[in-house]
């Protein structure tokens, strides 16, 4: 399993911070999260990127944007989609129970 994650989802408001939230308490990772859109709660930054040993993406889509946005910076990295589609509230139990499931794809 990686020591730091990554999660980054559109507007880091609801999978992203719900993703960091439990992800240190279920497999012990440093975690942090981003958005990649220009109005993002958390806009995606170097740092982050740098500092991260895996980042974990949502959706397909947002595999695709992180490239064109960033390609260069993922040399190295090793990226991963969750496949956990945008149709769930901060903390969901539905939101929760899916990350847990999808949470082995990091390691």
């Amino acid at each position: 399993m990686p020591r730091k994650v990554l999660f980054v989802c559109g507007k880091a408001r609801l999978r992203s911070p719900t993703a960091g939230e439990i992800a240190p308490g279920l497999i012990g990772v440093e975690a942090d999260f981003a958005g990649l859109s220009a109005d993002a709660d958390v806009a995606l930054d170097s740092d982050q990127i740098a500092w991260a040993d895996v980042i974990a993406v949502m959706e397909r889509p947002q595999l695709a944007r992180l490239k064109r946005q960033v390609g260069p910076l993922l040399q190295g990295k090793r990226v991963v989609c969750l496949d956990v589609p945008d149709r769930f509230a901060f903390m969901d139990p539905a939101l929760v129970a899916l990350l847990t499931r999808q949470f082995a794809r990091l390691g």
